[in-house]
């Protein structure tokens, strides 16, 4: 297998399982994590995933080379990468970055929504090296980083160090890669003890970022989690002194 899927409590571990290959991506892998998002989206009691790798060198190198060239294309069957990287997916997820994540690999990291990276770990948009353009979200760090420091990234191609990505505001935590998976699944666990409502819609209003101003749009994105069930759990635990049973309606 080239993907594992492990639950931990309410946290779904998606571990990409090709340390021979450099975590690279080939069909199957894509696929296989394409249908470990699909799974955690669909079970409610999944309240947040955490994104890994094998190994402790390479998170992800990116595309499989070899076998695309081998085949002539990489076939991705099912939802693919897609599930989680183009669109606002639902449930929170954190990378837990265990060594380098280059080209690919680094725009995996990127639709992810929180990164935890060891110490040793290196990230780099080499495309334009190999006369290639890093279209999968590369070429959108300016809607995370300031536009000079996303130019510096897209156009050089330089691997910069877990430090320097975390000075551009691109992960949250830096950590012994000893650490990585435990630091990511203790965040993880803060976020699967709130309302899984609440912050499923808090996630989508800070990532669409609605126009400034645009209260009747706050207004009705809200207003289901306001009228829900766990907003008056929420309400009566707090009241009670004790920790909410939350049911996500």
């Amino acid at each position: 297998m080239s993907v594992d899927v492990e639950r931990r409590g309410p946290v779904t571990i998606v571990t990409i399982n090709r340390p021979k290959a450099a975590n690279s991506l080939d069909g199957p892998t894509m696929s296989g994590i394409g249908y470990a998002f699909q799974a955690a989206e669909a079970d409610p009691e999944v309240r947040a995933v955490v994104l890994t790798a094998a190994g402790d060198r390479i998170f992800c190198a990116g595309m499989d080379l070899k076998a695309f060239l081998a085949e002539g294309g990489l076939d991705v069957p099912g939802p693919g990468l897609d599930i989680f990287t183009r669109r606002v997916f639902p449930k929170p997820v954190i990378g837990a970055i265990n060594g380098a994540a280059v080209g690919g690999g680094f725009e995996l990291a990127l639709a992810c929504d929180l990164l935890v990276a060891s110490e040793t770990a290196k990230f780099g948009l080499p495309e334009v090296s190999r006369g290639l353009i890093a279209a999968g979200g590369g070429t959108r760090l300016a809607q995370r980083i300031p536009l000079a420091l996303a130019l510096e990234l897209g156009l050089t191609g330089a691997l910069v160090s877990a430090d320097r990505v975390r000075e551009m505001g691109l992960v949250n935590r830096v950590v012994p890669a000893a650490d990585v998976l435990d630091t990511a699944l203790e965040l993880a666990g803060q976020i699967a003890a709130n309302g899984p409502l609440a912050v499923s819609v808090t996630k989508k209003l800070i990532v669409e970022e609605l126009p400034v101003g645009d209260w009747d749009g706050i207004a009705e994105a809200v207003a289901p989690v306001f009228a829900s069930e766990d907003a008056r759990e929420g309400a009566r635990a707090f009241a009670e002194k004790r920790t909410p049973t939350w049911v996500g309606r």
